[in-house]
C-alpha cells in the first residue's frame, strides 16, 4: 500500500496531526481572537472554559472523538452563538485570527486551506445581523 492510499484514509483530526496540532491551534487562536477589535468584546475576560469547548468542538469536528457531544449534547453552534450579534465582518475577523493561528502552528498549505474550507460553513452560518 502506498503512502498516498494511506494517507487517503486519514480522518482529518488524524490528518492534522491529533488532539496535540488542535490544542495547538486552539491556544494560537484565542490570543488573536481576544486581541481583535472587531469581535475580541464577544468574549470574555476568563477565555478557558471558552478555549476547552472550541478544543472539545474541533476535535470532534475534524473526524476525532465526539469529545463535545459527550460532555454538552448536540453541538446546535447557530443556537449556540445567537445570543450574539454575529455579522459578516465578525465572521470573517474569526475566519483571519483561525487563518493566522493556523500560520502559526506551521500548517502545510494544502491542510491549511481545507481547514479554513471547512470552517468558513459554520462561520458564516452563524450570521444573524448584516451590519
Amino acid at each position: 500500500m502506498s503512502d498516498k492510499h494511506e494517507s487517503e484514509q486519514l480522518t482529518p483530526f488524524e490528518a492534522l496531526g491529533g488532539a496535540e496540532t488542535i490544542r495547538r491551534i486552539v491556544d494560537a487562536f484565542y490570543p488573536l481572537v481576544q486581541a481583535n477589535p472587531v469581535i475580541g468584546p464577544l468574549f470574555p475576560e476568563d477565555i478557558d472554559p471558552v478555549r476547552e469547548k472550541q478544543y472539545l468542538f474541533l476535535t470532534q469536528f475534524f473526524g476525532g472523538p465526539p469529545l463535545y457531544s459527550s460532555l454538552y449534547g448536540h453541538p446546535m453552534m447557530r443556537a449556540r452563538h445567537l445570543p450574539f450579534e454575529i455579522t459578516p465582518e465578525r465572521a470573517e475577523a474569526w475566519l483571519g485570527c483561525m487563518r493566522q493561528a493556523l500560520d502559526k502552528v506551521g500548517l502545510e498549505p494544502e491542510l491549511k486551506a481545507f481547514v479554513l474550507e471547512r470552517l468558513k460553513g459554520p462561520a458564516y452560518h452563524f450570521i444573524n445581523k448584516n451590519a
